[in-house]
This record gives structure tokens, C-alpha cells and sequence, in this order.
């Protein structure tokens, strides 16, 4: 597991958007933590054209954000349902978890039907067929654990809804207890969303690329970087354990292939926004670094032993100092770019997660 060798004070999770914080800001209001090897300067988010250069080239994620929490009950039992990912079969992916009497929620204490307590390996889901009570008459009962790791995430099946139909009617956004109260969805959009044909997206916002503003593309574009649009549906994140990522549905078009290929052979570097974009982008890419249009599903973990074949820098928001992501970040900058940028974000009283400010990771 990946860790930095600082301790993030609590006051410095970012509670609500900064343009709630900061009325008359636009979300590129943002601070903008920018690391060259272990060198580091400190800008605001709207100086990114200035630190970007012609023939540069961003990968973008256009997964949508999905309402992707409900209320459910096992019995008397209250519990929310998060779903995760939409399987080939037309379950989805889910983890139930408690409401935790302040607008969020908690890993569960226990599975089982009515409230009991179940074994201690089924605590965070299970045991199978156990039954939720939705909203609008749903069911959903879970079949099986998604993965052998552990029993946080369920393949569950719903009966008597559309998923999709379900969370626009009554899903509301994931949210940590970090933050300060539900926002509306658009909250959570990022520009670059896309509605996806069948009505899947991300279960949490893709959030490096929330800072970015139309007005912002714009100046980007006439500066002659590029973007290359990549879709990565991202599943619910382990918030206590920091688990690596479970397999995702991504998809490279042909199109942004050509367009990255195209960058690496004319000298610009290729920029990914978010660790999601590093995902979809290095699991179309070939050991020969060649990317190759790719859709289906991936479980690539991108760590420093496999390195990265094609990204050289990265956007991204600020992980917790044990998250998973950390992997990642090491594999594009180096350990000791990442543990000098952390140093420098706590110091400057930078703020953390979704609603945060942003380190763009340069070569």
C-alpha cells in the first residue's frame, strides 16, 4: 500500500465547492500545486494555459456523474445502497452502507436480514439473498461478492425498476462526511460529461477535471493544446479501507488514439486529467506504447513496478496519504515528487478531496 509521510489536518478537507466558499469565483478559482520532479511552485487553476504549452495534450474523462446513492431498508433496517458498476448481465455492482444520522453514511456493522448482525466476513454486504426494499416498489437482492478480495462491493440484481430510471428519480450524489451538505448533481458534473447511451456513468465524479470551465477550454484550445476524450465509469471508492480499483468499464475511441499517438511522436506531452484517464489511456496501450482503440473492461492497477507507458504528467486532486491512487501518482512522477508535493500542500494549506484544489505533476 502507498502512503506519504504527512498527516492531513482536518480542517483542510474542502467541505463545500469553491465557488460556495468563495462567492464571485468560478469553479477555476481553485489553487493549483504544480511539481517538476521534486521542484514546486503554487498558482491558481485558471494559470494552466501558461503552464501548458502548443502541442500539449490533455486526456479528458467524459464519464457522466450518476445520482448513484438510495434509500433502502432490509427489513425495519435503514441502509443506502451505492451502486458501483453496471455488469455485462444487467446487474450492478453495489455496497450498502448505514446512515450515519448526519446526511451520510458508514460501513455497516453488520449484514444480515432485519438489523442482526452477520459473520464478521460478510459485515460490510452480505450473506447472499439478502433482500433491499427501494424506493417506487424496487427490489434489489444481492447474488454474489464481487470479488474474492473482500465483501464491500455485491453483484445485486433489481426487479420491478430500471436503474437508470431509479437513480434520476431517487438517487441524490454519493458524499464523504467530510463535506458539508448534499449538493444537486450538477454540482458533481464535470464539463466534460457526456450523457452515456445506456444511462451507466461514474459512481463518483471524475474530480481532477471539475476546476476546468468552458472559458477555460477556450483559452486552451487557442493556445494549441488538445484534448482527447477517454471514458472511464468509475465505481464507489473504498473510503475506509483504500482498497485498489476494481475492474471498470473504459473506452479509448479510435479517434483519441490517433490524436495521442500523434502528440507522443511530435514531441507534446501527454497530460492525463485524473488517475482515471491514466487508467482508460494505459489499458489501450500496448507494451510497444503504441494505443490502440480499446472498449470493454479493465482491471489495470497502475503501480511504479509497471510504470506508465504512455502519460508523462498528471492533473489530479489531492489522496488521502494511504490511498491506493498514491500507487499511480508514483508510477508518473517518482516517490520523491509526490512526498516533496504533499509537504508543500500541507504546509500551503492546500485543500483536499472532491471539492478541492488540484497538482498537476509535470515531467
Amino acid at each position: 500500500m502507498a502512503s506519504v509521510a504527512v498527516r492531513v489536518p482536518q480542517e483542510l478537507s474542502a467541505r463545500v465547492p469553491v465557488e460556495q466558499r468563495e462567492p464571485g469565483r468560478d469553479r477555476d478559482g481553485v489553487r493549483l500545486l504544480v511539481s517538476r520532479g521534486t521542484e514546486v511552485s503554487h498558482h491558481t487553476f485558471g494559470e494552466l494555459p501558461g503552464l501548458l504549452r502548443a502541442g500539449d495534450l490533455l486526456v479528458v474523462n467524459t464519464s457522466p456523474t450518476l445520482a448513484a446513492a438510495v434509500d433502502g431498508r432490509i427489513g425495519h433496517t435503514r441502509v443506502v445502497v451505492h451502486f458501483s458498476t453496471r455488469g455485462d448481465d444487467g446487474r450492478w455492482a453495489v455496497e450498502l452502507r448505514e446512515p450515519d444520522g448526519r446526511g451520510t453514511t458508514r460501513a455497516r456493522a453488520g449484514g444480515g436480514g432485519g438489523g442482526a448482525p452477520a459473520p464478521a466476513p460478510e459485515a460490510a454486504g452480505g450473506p447472499a439473498g439478502t433482500k433491499v426494499r427501494l424506493p417506487g416498489g424496487a427490489r434489489l437482492v444481492l447474488e454474489e461478492p464481487l470479488s474474492a478480495r473482500g465483501e464491500r462491493l455485491w453483484w445485486a440484481r433489481v426487479s420491478r425498476a430500471e436503474v437508470p430510471g431509479l437513480l434520476r428519480e431517487y438517487g441524490r450524489p454519493i458524499r464523504y462526511s467530510y463535506t458539508e451538505r448534499d449538493q444537486p448533481l450538477s454540482v458533481y458534473q464535470t464539463v466534460f460529461a457526456l450523457p452515456s447511451g445506456d444511462g451507466t456513468g461514474s459512481a463518483e465524479m471524475p474530480s481532477a477535471a471539475r476546476p476546468f470551465t468552458a472559458r477555460l477550454v477556450a483559452e486552451l484550445v487557442s493556445r494549441g493544446v488538445q484534448f482527447a476524450p477517454v471514458t472511464l465509469h468509475t465505481g464507489v471508492a473504498s473510503a475506509e479501507s483504500h482498497e485498489p480499483p476494481y475492474p471498470e468499464r473504459f473506452a479509448v475511441p479510435e479517434a483519441s488514439a490517433r490524436l495521442l499517438n500523434a502528440a507522443r511522436a511530435g514531441g507534446g506531452r501527454v497530460v492525463a486529467v485524473g488517475t482515471t484517464a491514466v487508467r482508460a489511456v494505459e489499458s489501450a496501450a500496448g507494451a510497444d506504447g503504441v494505443v490502440r482503440a480499446r472498449t470493454g473492461w479493465t482491471d489495470l492497477v497502475v503501480t511504479p513496478e509497471r510504470g506508465v507507458r504512455v502519460v508523462e504528467g498528471l492533473l489530479t486532486g489531492l489522496h488521502e496519504p494511504e490511498a491506493s491512487h498514491l500507487l499511480m501518482l508514483e508510477a508518473v512522477a517518482g516517490r520523491a515528487a509526490i512526498d516533496r508535493g504533499y509537504e508543500a500542500a500541507v504546509q500551503g494549506r492546500y485543500l483536499w478531496h472532491e471539492f478541492g484544489d488540484v497538482h498537476l505533476l509535470l515531467p
